[in-house]
C-alpha cells in the first residue's frame, strides 16, 4: 500500500470516529428542546444562536436544490460512461477502476441516505412547507450528497481527462459546485449547525476511503503493466 492511500485511509477513519463522536455529544451535551414541535436539540445554545444569525433565505435553498439535481446528474453521466465502456470492452474488468469504486461509494451513500431518514438524531430547524411535521436533519443529506458526488468526481476527472487544462477546469468546476453547495446549505436556514458539520465528516470519511482504494486499484494496475512489459 502506498504513502498516499495510507493516509487516505488514515483521514477517513478520523473523520469516522469524529462523526460517531458529534452523534454521541449531540444526544447528551445541551440537549434543550428549541426545535419545532418541541423537538430536542444537542448543542442547542450553538444551534439556536447560529439559526436565529443566519434565518431562512429561500433562494440560497432554491441554489441548493438546483445543486444537488445537477449532482444526481453527474450520477447519472458517470453510471452511462461506466456502462458504455462495459459494453464497448465487453467486460466489466475494463471498466475504469475509479469508475466502478464510484459505484460502491454511491451505494453506500444512498444506504446511509435511508438510514438516517429512519434513525433521527436531530430534526430540522422548521417544518418545512407541504409537510406536516418536522423532518430529520441530521446529518444533512444534501451536505453529503454534494461532497460525496462532487468530491469523487474530482477524483473520477484526475484518472479520466488527460488535457491539463481541460481537467483543472472540470476540477474547479466541481469544487465550486461542492463549496456553494455546503454554503448555501448551512445559511439557508433549513439545517442545524451541527447538521452541516455531521454530513462534511461523513462524506470526507466516505470520500478519503474512496481515494484510498482508488489509489490501490491504479497501483496494482500499474505493477500488472510492468509485469507484461516485463515478459
Amino acid at each position: 500500500m502506498s504513502k498516499k492511500a495510507k493516509i487516505d485511509f488514515l483521514i477517513a477513519g478520523v473523520c469516522a470516529v469524529l462523526f460517531i463522536l458529534l452523534i454521541v455529544l449531540l444526544k447528551t451535551v445541551d440537549v434543550q428542546g428549541i426545535g419545532p414541535e418541541g423537538t430536542s436539540i444537542g448543542f442547542a445554545g450553538i444551534n439556536g444562536a447560529f439559526h436565529n444569525a443566519t434565518g431562512y433565505k429561500d433562494g440560497l435553498y432554491t441554489l441548493s436544490k438546483l445543486l444537488g439535481i445537477a449532482a444526481i446528474l453527474l450520477v447519472v453521466f458517470w453510471a452511462g460512461l461506466g456502462l458504455f465502456q462495459w459494453i464497448k470492452k465487453k467486460s466489466i474488468k475494463k471498466v475504469n477502476r475509479a469508475i466502478l469504486a464510484a459505484g460502491g461509494l454511491y451505494a453506500v451513500f444512498a444506504l446511509l441516505y435511508v438510514f438516517f431518514e429512519k434513525v433521527v438524531i436531530n430534526y430540522r430547524p422548521m417544518i418545512m412547507e407541504g409537510d406536516e411535521h418536522v423532518e430529520a436533519s441530521f446529518p444533512s443529506t444534501h451536505t453529503m450528497l454534494a461532497c460525496v458526488i462532487f468530491g469523487s468526481s474530482i477524483i473520477i476527472i484526475a484518472r479520466l481527462v488527460k488535457h491539463q487544462i481541460l481537467k483543472l477546469v472540470l476540477q474547479i468546476l466541481c469544487g465550486l459546485a461542492l463549496l456553494l453547495t455546503v454554503a448555501g446549505r448551512l445559511f439557508c436556514g433549513v439545517h442545524w449547525l451541527t447538521d452541516i458539520c455531521g454530513g462534511i465528516l461523513i462524506s470526507a470519511a466516505l470520500v478519503f476511503l474512496y481515494a484510498g482504494i482508488v489509489r490501490i486499484w491504479k497501483k496494482k494496475k500499474q505493477k500488472r503493466r510492468s509485469r507484461r512489459d516485463e515478459r
